[in-house]
């Protein structure tokens, strides 16, 4: 079994990126490949990068109200994101870096 360790970032972005492909609503319906992106570019502008971590993820189970990105470990959920919304989920995971007295 492999020995668990902590992560190594003091903040971990999912952004779900779903696409049901139209037989069901998906995050990827409201253009969540594209926050995702934009998520990544403000990371890097901000110097972010090595602390905090980008990813895309599967469904996440609440595709209905997405997009969806979830924060780890703070455990803060976002639902219903557009790109408007960016500046508010970056200024938490400016408040994560904060706590977490990340360099």
């Amino acid at each position: 079994m492999p020995a668990p360790r902590p992560s190594p970032y003091a903040c971990h972005i999912f952004v779900c990126v779903n696409d049901r492909q139209g037989a069901r609503k998906s995050c990827a319906d409201g253009g969540s490949p594209a926050v995702k992106q934009r998520l990544k570019a403000a990371v890097a502008a901000r110097g972010w990068q090595g602390r905090v971590r980008v990813s895309q993820c599967g469904c996440m189970g609440l595709c209905a109200e997405g997009p969806n990105i979830i924060l780890y470990p703070q455990k803060t959920w976002f639902s219903g994101v557009v790109p408007d919304d960016l500046e508010d989920i970056l200024a938490a995971v400016e408040q994560a870096l904060d706590e977490a007295g990340a360099p």
